[in-house]
Formats: structure tokens, C-alpha cells, sequence
């Protein structure tokens, strides 16, 4: 993010920003309606908001109507239709634009309609579905459009036209784009959890770790969708970006999107010439599972397409691994079985990967044990619960392995590369292992 943004105020003139509560003009004919939350600590469960939030809500005048963009969180309602009444009234509302469908975008939807239950509600395709449901046995009594990218609405001399952008990060939303005064609505694509009453991005305090924070547990698992919306959004002139959370950014909009054409763009494909990449994780108690992993790894190196790679996590610190996990081909977890599971530490690895795409990539365990052996079909289940393919029945093996059993890790590692590069040859199928 660019440093530049932590201008002082005096770089945009004095113009006061209203106090909390109070509508902000945003551009012309443009008001922002929404609400802050600046005592939130926790979002979702997952997200860590040490800034609170804001809930972000705009009205857009046009000579023929206003358009009201999203809403907020239930429990801001009254300070929402406080700041709407403000700058309308309900008659002259005509359209309802949910860019997304998400109960911080839609807390103040119900009571929105019973008082202006004339409007026009504009969805994508998926998020009829979620509206449905919100609304229940009411969905009938609304007029409700369903757009797609190129659709448009006219309010007379202004014109929203939709971006359908799915999986950023719910399957319903896309993104509105105000022609006239090129302000692209983007709900939570570019948004982030940080609230500050001066709003503007020029304006506000450091935001980068939010906006990054925000990517990372947000937008980081849909990176493929992420650049199919940069795909549809980067074309457009663009004057300023008006996100669901967080500052609105109206100085240099352009590199917020560039920094997430970088957050999404593989650093490593680059540097490994089209080779295959597997990384190998492993913990070792007594050093026999430290023996299985060297084995498996100098296997998997005689195949020249595959770049390999081995950890040990008796670091403790694998926060680190997820960068490195989200751009390989393939992953092989190594582990004792203790008390019955595979460790802690390994477990903490394999919790962190929600947060990334694994879906498609290989996936493998193996591990030394002492009485029982789960802790590799444990590891096998959680990697097949993350949607990652696992073609080789995981390798467990006795107490300290013997030389014999060296080569069968080597050539566990073999199999894992022609995996990878398409050399592995049909399948062998064990009745037993099918009961």
C-alpha cells in the first residue's frame, strides 16, 4: 500500500468530516450513510478488528430517483435510516443495490422495505437465493431484479452498471459502478476492518496492516475469483473506490488495485522454470520419522520435474509455511502418532490452510509409530477434508525403520513426484483397504 496515504489532512483542505452518525459527502450527489463500529474487537469469529469496523452504506441521487448501495449490520439500523433520512426520503427511493448479501450488509434491509416497500432490489444471480431467505414469506411482496455484468439502471442522469464478481468473498456478489463520476461500489473486494470517523483514505490513520489483514483472511482463499473481478474491474475509469468496510478510497484508488494484483499474482512460478514443487513437513519424537522424511524426500528429488523441499517443524513457529503452501503443487505431512494423534504442531499447520486454496493440490502423510499408527489416517482425512487429492495410501511405519523400509519411504517419494508430473501409472486397488 502506498505510504503517501498517511498524508496529513491538510493535503485535501480543511473540509471537517461530520461526526459519528452524520451522513459524509462522499462526491457529488454521493452520501455516505453507513454506521461506525468502532469497539468491535472480533468479526466473524476469525478476524482479529483492533480498530473496530465500519458498516458502509451510500445513497446516489439521480434526476429520476436515489439509489441506496447496501446497508448495515442489524444492530445499526436506527443510525442507519438517521443518516438515509438525512439526504432522502423514502418516496424518492427506486432502487436498492445489495452488492452483497452478508448480515453486515443486509441488517437494515427489513426495516429499509417497510418503510419504502416500492423499491427495486438489484442481485446477482446467486444472491436471489440468500434474499429469499432473508426475507422469508415476504420475497414475493418485493420487486426484485436480478443483474448481470453489463446491466444496468438508470436513476435519469446517473447510471449503475453491474459487475457480477462471485466468491469475493460469497458466492452473490459483484460490484456497481457509478458511469458518470467513474465510483466503483465494491462491498468487501478492496475493503478492510478499520474505523476511522475521517473516512477517506487520505484522511484516516495507517491502515496497511488492516487492508492486508483483510485480504489475507478474506479475499486469500478466493484468489482465482479475486483476479477474475481485478480481470472486469481494471478496464474501468476509476476516480474513486467506495468499499463495504473500512476507508474509502479516493486518493490514487488505482494502486489499491494494483496491490491486489500483486497479493494474487504467484511469486514462485518464476522462479521454478515449470518444474512441479512439493514441500515435506515433518516432526520426529525420537528421530524416526526425521528418517522417513529424508527417505521420502530424496525419493521424490531423483525426478528432475519436481522441486523439493523439507521442514522440520520442531520450529514451532508455521505461520510462515502458509505462503510457501499456497503457491506449491504438492504437500507431504510427516508425524509420530502420540496419545493416539498426530501432534499438535502439525495440527496447527494443516489449521492454517483454510485461509488458502488447497483444492486440487496432492496431498500425503506418513509417520513412525509406537502401538497404533492414527495419527497418518488422521492427517489423510483433514488433507481430503481440504479438498486436496490424495492418490497414495499414507506410509506408516514401526518404530524406527530398517533399510528395507528406507527404500519403500524412497519410493513413496517416488510415486509422489510421478503424481505430480503425470508419470504415475494405473492405480493397483487392495480390496481390503475398500471395507
Amino acid at each position: 500500500m502506498p505510504a503517501h496515504e498517511l498524508r496529513s489532512n491538510a493535503a485535501r483542505g480543511t473540509a471537517r468530516v461530520p461526526a459519528v452518525g452524520a451522513p459524509v459527502a462522499v462526491a457529488d450527489r454521493v452520501s455516505w450513510i453507513g454506521a461506525f463500529d468502532p469497539h468491535l474487537r472480533s468479526f466473524d469469529i476469525i478476524l482479529r478488528t483492533a480498530n473496530g469496523t465500519t458498516y458502509n452504506a451510500y445513497a446516489v441521487r439521480g434526476s429520476d430517483g436515489v439509489a441506496i448501495v447496501d446497508t448495515v449490520k442489524q444492530e445499526f439500523t436506527e443510525t442507519f435510516l438517521r443518516n438515509l433520512e438525512s439526504v432522502a426520503s423514502y418516496d424518492e427511493i427506486t432502487t436498492l443495490v445489495l452488492n452483497h448479501l452478508e448480515p453486515d450488509h443486509t441488517g437494515a434491509v427489513p426495516e429499509l422495505l417497510r418503510r419504502a416497500p416500492h423499491l427495486n432490489i438489484c442481485v446477482s444471480p446467486r444472491g436471489v437465493q440468500v434474499l429469499r431467505a432473508l426475507l422469508k414469506d415476504r420475497f414475493e411482496d418485493y420487486s426484485v431484479t436480478v443483474v448481470r455484468t453489463g446491466d444496468t439502471v438508470s436513476l435519469g442522469d446517473r447510471t449503475l452498471r453491474f459487475l457480477t464478481t462471485p466468491y469475493v468473498h460469497w458466492p452473490d456478489t459483484q460490484c456497481t459502478y457509478l458511469e458518470e463520476q467513474d465510483l466503483l461500489f465494491t462491498c468487501d473486494l478492496l475493503g478492510c476492518h478499520f474505523c476511522d470517523e475521517r473516512l477517506f483514505n487520505d484522511q484516516v490513520g495507517d491502515f496497511r496492516f488492516s487492508f492486508e489483514y483483510y485480504f489475507d483472511h478474506i479475499m486469500r482463499p478466493f484468489k482465482g475469483y479475486v483476479v477474475e473481478a481485478l480481470d472486469l474491474i481494471e478496464p474501468l475509469e476509476i476516480e474513486m473506490i467506495a468499499p463495504g468496510h473500512g476507508p474509502i478510497l479516493r486518493a490514487h484508488p488505482r494502486e489499491y488495485i494494483a496491490h491486489y494484483r500483486r497479493l494474487v499474482t504467484s511469486r514462485l512460478a518464476s522462479e521454478v522454470g515449470g518444474q512441479k514443487t512439493l514441500l515435506i513437513f515433518y516432526l520426529s519424537a525420537y528421530g524416526a520419522t526425521s528418517q522417513m522424511a529424508s527417505a521420502v524426500y530424496e525419493g521424490a528429488a531423483e525426478n528432475a520435474g519436481v522441486r523439493v523441499s523439507l521442514f522440520d517443524l520442531q520450529v514451532g513457529e508455521v505461520t510462515p509455511f502458509v505462503d510457501l503452501i499456497e503457491e506449491a503443487d504438492g504437500l507431504a505431512f510427516g508425524t509420530p502418532t502420540i496419545n493416539g494423534d498426530a501432534v499438535k504442531t502439525v495440527w496447527d499447520l494443516l489449521a492454517g490452510l483454510v485461509d488458502i486454496d488447497t483444492k486440487g493440490k496432492l496431498g500425503a502423510a506418513f509417520g513412525s509409530y509406537g502401538w497404533t499408527g492414527e495419527a497418518v489416517a488422521m492427517v489423510e482425512a483433514r488433507l481430503q477434508g481440504l479438498k486436496m487429492r490424495v492418490p497414495e495410501k499414507g506410509l506408516k511405519i514401526k518404530l524406527h525403520p530398517t533399510e528395507e523400509e528406507l527404500d519403500a519411504c524412497r519410493d513413496f517419494g517416488r510415486r509422489l513426484a510421478a503424481q505430480l508430473t503425470g508419470q504415475a501409472g494405473p492405480r493397483e486397488i487392495d480390496f481390503a483397504d475398500l471395507q
